[in-house]
């Protein structure tokens, strides 16, 4: 095999195996839920937990402005300069470098930084959504950090970012942000038809059903990118719930596009996008089938849900 290179100047980067930096995704992983729990315990609740996500920056990662005893500050992951950078509305800043270290370390170091800050928050101080919940203090284990590898996942989360916008911009219906959820370690973004949805049965590791049955408690066409955790590969997924009949028979633009049936959804390997000659047309033939899958086959509203002309730019 090749040797992995870096090559800054695509568009859409190469990324690496995932067996080749999954120990680095894992433990990234755990620093962004860290980091997505500062924004959970002060921010307002907003429906579908949409109050604690992420965003994706021209550097890395954002919580966005955290409120804090009537000031705010926010918590940016940069992955160019490979630094974790708290600022205050106050004018305080302090930062650290994101290198090879434990999540013990990395816990430890964000919360010293935020108390030096005057900033004192209680987290739910372990992991949800994954099988084993070892608790941020104690996890010296995931303490991998491959620079080349990161910066080029958060590259693609760049170009998904900016296609996805484009999609949620077609739709005046409700419809979530594009926001990177640090439970699963996704970019999602999230169109809904209005209507009520079957309870939703919950189960997900290590987290509370209520969170899940509130997540789904209307009907919804999902679509996101993921570095394919369990899968071996990155991939961008697209799936509906409740699933209506026909919708796993449903033709799926592009070709290379596929029903995984143990995942019960939609899947378009990262690399068929990458190598297309039109990746952004591409991720977005598959954004828009998947979405028409759901909405024709469960008889969604789309005439009132969808714009009825170009808004000009």
């Amino acid at each position: 095999m090749a040797p992995f290179r870096s090559d800054e100047h695509d568009a859409w980067p190469a990324l690496p195996p995932l067996s080749a930096w999954e120990d680095t995704c894992t433990t990234v992983h755990m620093w962004t839920q860290i980091v997505g729990k500062l924004r959970l315990a002060q921010a307002p609740w907003l429906n579908h937990s949409w109050g604690s996500t992420l965003y994706v920056t021209s550097t890395g990662l954002t919580t966005s402005p955290i409120p804090y005893e009537g000031r705010t500050f926010t918590v940016d992951m940069d992955f160019i300069d490979h630094r974790l950078i708290l600022t205050t509305s106050t004018g305080r800043t302090l930062s650290f470098a994101l290198r090879p270290m434990s999540v013990a370390d990395f816990y430890a170091e964000i919360m010293a930084a935020l108390e030096s800050l005057g900033i004192e928050i209680e987290i739910l101080a372990r992991p949800v959504e994954v099988p084993e919940a070892l608790p941020f203090a104690q996890n010296e284990g995931n303490n991998s950090y491959d620079t080349l590898a990161i910066r080029r996942f958060w590259r693609a989360l760049v170009q998904a970012d900016r296609v996805f916008a484009g999609y949620k911009a077609g739709f005046i219906g409700k419809c979530s942000p594009v926001h990177f959820f640090w439970g699963a370690f996704d970019l999602a973004v999230t169109r809904f038809s209005g209507r009520k949805a079957p309870t939703h049965p919950g189960g997900v590791p290590n987290c509370a059903d209520w969170v899940m049955e509130e997540a789904y408690s209307h009907e919804l066409a999902s679509a996101g990118f993921w570095p394919g955790t369990g899968l071996g590969e990155a991939a961008f997924y697209a799936y509906a719930y409740p699933e209506p009949d026909g919708y796993r028979e449903a033709a799926i633009q592009p070709e290379a596009a596929y029903f995984h049936e143990t995942l019960g959804e939609y899947l378009l390997p990262y690399e068929a996008v990458r190598l297309a000659a039109d990746p952004d047309a591409t991720l977005r033939r598959f954004l828009e089938s998947t979405y028409i899958a759901a909405a024709d086959n469960a008889g969604w509203d789309r005439k009132a849900l969808e714009p009825s002309h170009v808004y000009p730019k």
